[in-house]
């Protein structure tokens, strides 16, 4: 990237397409090292742009720079010049592939069983197309620099950002065969409670809608608890209790038996949550619009699968 010196009556091309950087990934580090500078450059750059612009186009926040007001039409215009450099440029691939890095994170299950063959299926087409996925799970965050995308459990509530729920899937508990026929089959919630749990680690779980244990079986003690949904799974497993599992998960094991399905029939819903400025990225939207095919192919499954009679 070469950068010419700022112009006292218009905003250097340049310094809009490192604002364009910086309100991506939300840091300067982060900017400088996707474009090939340094962070001081980078800031030299947005004090350029601000200069030109007679205003600040980024406000500093708990987790990174977000764009102001004058820097959200800034950065329209940054992405024209985007798009003009690129169409000069070409990208060396087939015309209509997208390429680029996309920043999301979800949870565990969603990850594995949503995301990954949504992603691999895209890159068939877009073979330059990047997706770093971060497993959590978390509230959606209200200061989310350099993330693109969020899966969350339960409906945000968030600033600056859009909100659109995916779908729901269901909860129940499962126990293993030969757990089962070790210490019997409970048929009753009464009897249910005389069993050990493996759910989410209690004081960790920063998630409200996943505490139904507690509120539904609030005798339960804790047997294994974990961060990580497929220790839940393998636990549950290898027997050491009864799992509180997402339907699309426990059901793929045949070595599972779901519990008590009308007592234990948890619905909770995933919601995808996007910066503002990361929708007008086509790798983004492409991205998005993957995923929620996705959950729909995936719907079935997320609703569990019908108990046996």
């Amino acid at each position: 990237m070469t950068l010419a010196p700022p112009s006292s009556s218009a905003p250097n091309p340049d310094d809009l397409l490192v604002l364009l950087a910086v309100a991506r990934t939300g840091r300067f580090t982060a900017a400088a090292d996707s474009l090939g500078l340094n962070h001081t450059t980078v800031a030299r750059r947005i004090s350029a742009l601000e200069k030109a612009l007679d205003g600040r186009v980024l406000s500093r926040t708990v987790g990174g720079w977000v764009l102001t007001e004058l820097g959200m039409r800034a950065f329209t215009a940054a992405e024209n010049v985007e798009s003009a450099v690129t169409l000069l440029k070409g990208t060396g691939g087939q015309p209509g592939q997208l390429s680029g890095v996309v920043r999301m994170s979800a949870t565990d299950g969603f990850s594995a069983y949503i995301a990954a063959p949504a992603v691999a299926a895209l890159q068939r087409t877009h073979p330059q197309l990047r997706v770093e996925v971060v497993t959590v799970t978390r509230r959606a965050l209200q200061h989310r620099s350099g993330l693109d995308i969020e899966v969350v459990v339960g409906e945000p509530q968030v600033h600056r950002a859009e909100a659109v729920r995916l779908g729901h899937y269901r909860l129940g508990m499962y126990a293993s065969r030969a757990y089962l026929a070790e210490k019997g089959t409970p048929t009753t919630v009464a009897e249910l409670t005389r069993h050990p749990l493996v759910y989410f680690v209690d004081s960790m779980l920063l998630v409200d809608d996943l505490d139904a244990p507690h509120r539904l079986v609030p005798s339960m003690q804790a047997s294994l608890s974990s961060t990580n949904v497929f220790v839940h799974v393998e636990a549950t497993r290898a027997g050491a209790g009864i799992g509180f599992l997402p339907c699309f998960m426990g059901d793929r094991h045949p070595d599972l038996i779901r519990l008590l399905p009308a007592e234990f029939n948890e619905q909770l819903q995933y919601w995808m949550v996007l910066r503002t400025e990361s929708l007008h990225q086509p790798a983004v939207a492409t991205v998005v619009d993957a995923l929620r095919r996705q959950v729909d192919s995936f719907r079935a499954a997320l609703h569990g699968r019908p108990p046996l009679p």
